[in-house]
């Protein structure tokens, strides 16, 4: 298993762990550190056992309110970025 954390920028989560299988492209689990709890408990079941290419593609660029970014996007951003350690 691949082990990542990540530090978003513009959102109200301080922190996103991703663990991924040992070849970097299936989500095993995520988990924020802030952020919206019950929203972001959700995403993190919903995206388990998916692909990492499959979430990313279908989170990145969502917003929140005015912010130009999301715990999602943020999370797509984290993801890809963990995604690319592994190859």
């Amino acid at each position: 298993m691949l082990h990542y954390d990540f530090t978003p920028h513009g959102v109200c989560a301080r922190a996103i762990h991703i663990d991924l299988s040992d070849d970097g492209t299936i989500i095993e689990d995520v988990a924020f550190e802030g952020g919206c709890n019950g929203n972001l408990k959700a995403v993190s079941r919903l995206v388990q056992g998916r692909s990492v290419d499959e979430v990313a593609e279908l989170l990145a660029g969502n917003t929140c309110g005015r912010r130009t970014t999301s715990c999602a996007d943020q999370m797509s951003k984290a993801l890809l970025a963990a995604e690319k350690l592994a190859s």
